[in-house]
């Protein structure tokens, strides 16, 4: 016997598909400078130490963007990710052509703007879209277009600029900007605004426990791993003794296990409690990271310790991604943008405390012990964010 699938399940996956683009560009955008900032370095005659402005830069611009949702949050949700969209686009072709390292420290602030924003929405547009009790799976779908980014379109950003020009890299960007400014049109199906609160009435959830707790649950969570994933070149190079042209292959398999921490845990959190489910995460991360600092001269156990740890990484972002709608009542675009500040602060600071363990002679792959005790936090906050609101 066959299953006819239900025609609205295939305008949902269109719709959700269509929200992915956009986050596949977002995901090149935010992480691809990493791997291509020496020849943006050499392009635009700055040393590597103040190319490395234009990676602060894009973070600054989720910050600053990130709250701006409240100036549109009397939109229809379908006409505001049509703008974010939008932004994206024209942020990214910005970067392409700028001239020079003022114009290009400005295009990048302007690309970071609807970063954070547009999970924010994403979310809430991704959940109405769903199917009963697969809210979760759908933030899962549009999340995965960043950890799809993170497999090939990192990848493919470094092979581009080693081809033809780093701009190129930026030009393509904008180009998915593009289609999934086309894609929201045609596949994202009108949605009413949320009630509108008022401008204090979008920051009132911030009066409870809750998101404070999905916030801490983000920012430790995240910080744990990136600690050690900050530097997770020099230290596969060095200590595990893998070549610099390994580096290509080690990174898809580390950006797969993105892919599958997310959509496990999409699944995983429909089927139980999203803080439940990040909790356990968090506090696998309390074993895995050590584990990372004892095995990391020894090629397979790096290699398998480095998929988990990545699980993990997105494992507990996805699910709280669509946890925060719940516990922001009525500033839910706002609460969901929240996520990505506290993702972006928690990358900053991961960075500066592992580069801090290696410069105090504690060793190249120190940090990935000093994610311990941050998995350790995260773990204590999501538990109390179960126990205390969400176990019933």
């Amino acid at each position: 016997m066959t299953t006819v699938p239900n025609p609205d399940d295939s305008r949902s996956m269109s719709g959700l598909i269509a929200l992915a683009l956009g986050t596949f560009a977002l995901g090149i955008a935010e992480f691809g400078m990493m791997g291509i900032l020496g020849d943006v370095a050499d392009g635009i005659g700055v040393s590597i130490v103040d190319a490395g402005h234009l990676i602060s830069a894009y973070s600054l611009g989720v910050a600053i963007g990130s709250p701006a949702l409240i100036v549109f949050r009397r939109l229809p949700l379908k006409r505001l990710m049509l703008i974010l969209a939008a932004m994206i686009f024209a942020g990214n072709l910005a970067t392409a052509v700028a001239p020079g390292f003022t114009t290009l420290l400005m295009a990048r602030l302007l690309s970071g703007l609807p970063h954070g924003a547009y999970f924010g929405a994403g979310a809430i547009v991704a959940q109405r879209l769903a199917r009963q009790g697969r809210g979760a799976q759908s933030v899962a779908v549009m999340v995965a277009g960043m950890t799809v980014a993170n497999v090939v379109g990192v990848p493919a950003s470094t092979f581009l600029c080693n081809i033809i020009d780093w701009r190129m890299v930026f030009a393509v960007v904008a180009l998915f900007g593009m289609l999934a400014l086309i894609s929201i049109t045609k596949c994202v199906p009108y949605l009413d605004p949320l009630p509108d609160t008022g401008v204090k009435g979008q920051f009132r959830f911030l009066r409870n426990p809750a998101p404070w707790l999905i916030f801490a649950g983000v920012f430790f969570g995240q910080a744990s791993v990136y600690c050690w994933f900050s530097y997770i070149e020099p230290i596969m190079t060095d200590i595990a003794r893998f070549t610099v042209a390994d580096m290509t292959w080690i990174m898809m398999l580390a950006g797969l296990g993105m892919v599958f921490g997310n959509a496990l845990a999409g699944k995983l959190a429909d089927r139980h409690r999203a803080s439940l489910v990040t909790a356990c995460i968090a506090g696998s991360l309390i074993i895995i990271m050590p584990a990372i600092y004892l095995c990391a001269p020894m090629k397979i156990p790096s290699l398998a310790l480095m998929f988990l740890a990545t699980a993990g990484l997105f494992g507990i972002g996805g699910p709280l991604q669509y946890l925060i709608v719940r516990y922001a009542k009525g500033g839910e675009m706002l609460g969901g943008a929240g996520i990505q500040i506290a993702f972006n602060v928690s990358n900053a600071m991961s960075a500066t405390l592992g580069g801090m363990a290696i410069h105090h002679g504690l060793g190249l792959a120190s940090p990935a012990a000093i994610g311990a005790p941050l998995a350790l936090a995260g773990t204590i906050a999501l538990a109390i964010l179960y126990r205390r609101y969400d176990r019933r």
